[in-house]
């Protein structure tokens, strides 16, 4: 006992070494350049996750526990789809763009996945899914790979990445808010990070 409490006690933390905090999102720019290079890899799992995470918005513990069946009907994968958030308990739903629907179908014909498999199937024994600390290890490889520092970047930039770019392009924050499942606003306008400067470009184009 007095060794396994030992052994417990200098373990290495998951997260020693990384920047804890808020996460950016990806750029256009580095989502292709992530997505070109998963293509050109031949890596079909990895290609339908990435896609996915960007698609859903998911947190990264809803994004591992989805099931075939959540994102198809039959033979074809659907154009959107509902899943019930571990953290609040209520539904969010989310598109699933024409890329991503291949990415997915791919990924299901090459691990003769079944409606009722999770989606994201882990290479190792004993695990029904990827775990939280697979998929980070993946994200890391991702954004190592484009260049970008691996301690900058994590599980939530994905989640993020879509928000942010809908934000930016629209300003609507309650569609966001919808998109994203938060209960307040309060909570979507700390997500992405919005500050006087954002709110003041907002008003500017207001001439009344």
């Amino acid at each position: 006992m007095y060794q396994l409490f030992l052994k417990h006690l200098h373990k290495k933390p998951w997260n020693k070494g990384k920047l804890m905090g808020p996460k950016p999102p990806l750029t256009t720019q580095e989502i292709w350049s992530i997505r070109i290079r998963l293509h050109n890899e031949g890596r079909v799992r990895d290609l339908a996750l990435f896609n996915l995470a960007i698609d859903s918005k998911l947190r990264a513990s809803d994004l591992l526990r989805i099931r075939v069946s959540d994102v198809s009907s039959g033979d074809q994968v659907n154009s959107r789809a509902t899943v019930s958030q571990q953290k609040t308990g209520r539904p969010v739903r989310f598109e699933i763009t024409a890329r991503t629907r291949i990415s997915i179908e791919k990924l299901i014909e090459s691990d003769g996945l079944t409606t009722s498999n999770f989606l994201f199937q882990s290479r190792l024994h004993g695990s029904p899914h990827l775990s939280l600390r697979q998929y980070s290890r993946i994200v890391e490889s991702w954004v190592s790979a484009v260049g970008l520092d691996p301690a900058s970047y994590g599980t939530h930039s994905l989640r993020r990445t879509k928000a942010t770019l809908i934000y930016r392009r629209t300003k609507n924050l309650r569609a966001v808010q919808l998109l994203l499942g938060h209960s307040k606003l309060d909570s979507t306008v700390k997500y992405l990070g919005i500050d006087i400067d954002d709110a003041l470009e907002i008003s500017e184009k207001i001439d009344v």
